[in-house]
This record gives C-alpha cells, sequence and structure tokens, in this order.
C-alpha cells in the first residue's frame, strides 16, 4: 500500500507555505543529528522542508502533487514509499524522515527499510503521543488534539523497528517559531484564530465545521476574558518550549532499552 500524504497538503501546499517555513533553530537540531554526513536519503520529503545544500539528498516522496511542488533547486524527488524503499543496502550514509511517520502505512516497516538503506545515523523528527493532549489547546479544541495522538505511532514502537542504539530527545519550540505546528503557537494564541494557520496543520482537517468554530468562539471569549492569559499568560514571554516534538536518532550498533529511552527526555515543562 502506497503512503498516503494528508498532511503535507498544509505543508508544502499553495497558499500555506508562509506558515509552514522550516525553523533555523530546528534545522540546527537535524543537522546536528544527521551530521557530516555526504548522502542523505529523505524519505516523506514533501516539498524539501529543511533540505540542505550540505548533503547530496535523495528525496523520496509518493505524492504527485507534492513532488511538483518542490522548488528547482532541490534534487527531483524518487516516487516511492517508506515501506518498500529502492535502494541497496547500505547505499546512504544517513536518512531522515522530517513529520512524516504518521503518515506511512506502516510505521515500523517503513523505519526498517531505512536502517536496512543506512549505514550512519537514521534521524526521525516526529511528535510523541503521550505528550500531545499536555498542550494548552487540548482545553479548546480537544477533538484536534485527540486526532493527533491517534495518529503518531508510540515512541516505543519506532525505536523498536530502528533497533541500534537510540536516543529520544525533546525539540525545543521557539516562541517565534515559524514552522506552524499547533504547538509553534504555544504563546502566541491569537494566530490560532485565523483559519490558514490552522488549515496549515492538517489535524484540522479531521473536524468538522461545528467544532473548528467552536474552538474560535471559545478561545476569542477567553482572549476576550482574560481567562486564557490568567491559565497560560506565561508562555508569552517563555522563549522556548518543551511540547511533544522530539527527534529520534538511531545509530545501527548496540541496543537501546525502554529506560534507556525514557532517561534521554528533557522533563516537561508546564502548560
Amino acid at each position: 500500500m502506497r503512503s498516503h500524504d494528508v498532511r503535507r497538503v498544509g505543508h508544502g501546499g499553495t497558499g500555506h507555505a508562509p506558515y509552514r517555513r522550516p525553523d533555523e533553530r530546528i534545522a540546527r537540531v537535524i543537522a546536528r543529528a544527521v551530521g557530516d554526513a555526504r548522502t542523505v536519503l529523505n524519505v516523506g520529503a514533501g516539498t524539501g522542508s529543511y533540505e540542505t545544500t550540505a548533503h547530496t539528498i535523495t528525496a523520496v516522496e509518493p505524492s504527485l502533487a507534492m513532488r511538483a511542488r518542490r522548488p528547482a533547486g532541490l534534487a527531483t524527488a524518487i516516487d516511492a514509499v517508506a515501506e518498500d524503499l529502492p535502494f541497496a543496502d547500505g547505499q546512504f550514509d544517513a536518512s531522515m524522515a522530517l513529520f512524516s511517520v504518521h503518515q506511512w502505512s506502516d510505521a515500523e516497516a517503513g523505519l526498517r527499510e531505512m536502517r536496512r538503506v543506512t549505514r550512519g545515523p537514521v534521524a526521525v523528527l516526529t511528535c510523541d503521543p503521550a505528550r500531545v493532549r499536555d498542550f494548552w489547546l487540548y482545553e479548546y479544541a480537544p477533538d484536534v488534539l485527540e486526532t493527533e495522538a491517534r495518529r503518531y505511532p508510540p515512541l516505543h514502537r519506532l525505536t523498536a523497528a530502528l533497533g541500534g542504539r537510540t536516543t529520544v530527545r525533546t525539540v525545543p519550540i521557539p516562541l517565534d517559531c515559524t514552522d506552524g505546528f499547533n504547538e509553534a503557537y504555544y504563546g502566541r494564541p491569537e494566530l490560532l484564530l485565523d483559519p490558514a494557520a490552522r488549515q496549515a496543520c492538517s489535524a484540522w482537517s479531521f473536524v468538522d465545521d461545528r467544532a473548528r468554530q467552536d474552538f474560535d468562539t471559545s478561545l476569542r471569549r477567553a482572549l476576550g476574558s482574560g481567562a486564557w492569559d490568567e491559565a497560560f499568560g506565561h508562555l508569552r514571554n517563555r522563549p522556548q518550549y518543551d511540547g511533544s516534538l522530539v527527534l529520534l536518532r538511531a545509530e545501527p550498533d548496540g541496543e537501546t532499552s525502554a529506560a534507556d529511552v525514557e532517561n534521554t527526555r528533557a522533563a516537561p515543562s508546564p502548560r
């Protein structure tokens, strides 16, 4: 079965680019995970967010629409899926999957394929479903975050599929984050009142118009009355937020236990 990409309609689609621009601080985290690799495979590459000229990139993207939207300066993406990569064992120095594993038909099979074709580190940027509901948005749009929590595979399944020595680290989200996933607006709630900002994160496409209208009404009311600021106003000046965004980095040798994974996580911050 081919991977079906829903979320990237918002991540790189026409009219949504201003809301989903790669953030340079998140880019640095990804760059450190990939290291000095020369050849890098990007699986579920979409329009090429976070690809750089520092590496020779091979991009895999099953969506024709997304392949067509890749900038001219980037490598032409190969029509393939994570679960069946058309490459030799150990062909790449490193590989990465960024905001895409939750869209694959079989995330574990896809990660095993990435491990097979990669001789060095495999980097996976994803969200921890156990932490998704900790975000203040849950009080105003619970159905949206319930959807998000169901879509993201549990971290223990991902680390088991990757094998080797795997670390899981929380990726701090900056207050002025330019990559507009839901938690990017942790200290800027007014921006989520813009329907275009919400549309750029595909979880909103899984709820109906009534749920979106209820969210808009309740958040506007909470902002107008001061209730949001009373509960969460401290976030407006917090320079970064430790939410559900995580980076998995797997090296091919050794093994990782569940305790090892948990010990690499940063302590959760209050909502």
